[in-house]
């Protein structure tokens, strides 16, 4: 598998495209354990090492995957963008599109709305 590329710059690492980004390398070169990450976030270990591994599979789904994704993205200095483009790449667009839809309004907070509006 090929691996990606770190650039060092005054930002932070970044990664070029590619279909496997070192995760781990990524994170040791910036100096933080997965202890460290999941005492800061609070995210499993088991969840850590599934980003790691990127086995996205393992992951909760919805927007705790992206939410754990921009978390461990933001403790080893990565762009967040970045590796949310790699799990859409690897999970298919429509897995990150769907976890940021606007959510169906439900009939309470219709009747809701329409009872405020004419108070």
């Amino acid at each position: 598998m090929a691996t990606a590329t770190l650039e060092v710059l005054s930002s932070g690492p970044t990664v070029s495209r590619s279909r496997h980004l070192d995760l781990g390398e990524l994170r040791e070169r910036s100096g933080v354990s997965l202890e460290q990450i999941a005492e800061r976030t609070k995210i499993s270990m088991h969840f850590l090492r599934a980003i790691e591994q990127e086995d996205f599979g393992k992951l909760p789904g919805g927007i705790f995957s992206t939410s754990y994704l921009r978390q461990y993205a933001a403790a080893i200095g990565l762009d967040e963008a970045k590796l949310l483009a790699h799990y859409a790449e690897l999970s298919g667009p429509d897995t990150v599109a769907r976890t940021h839809t606007t959510p169906t309004p439900t009939l309470a907070s219709s009747l809701l709305r329409w009872l405020t509006a004419k108070i």
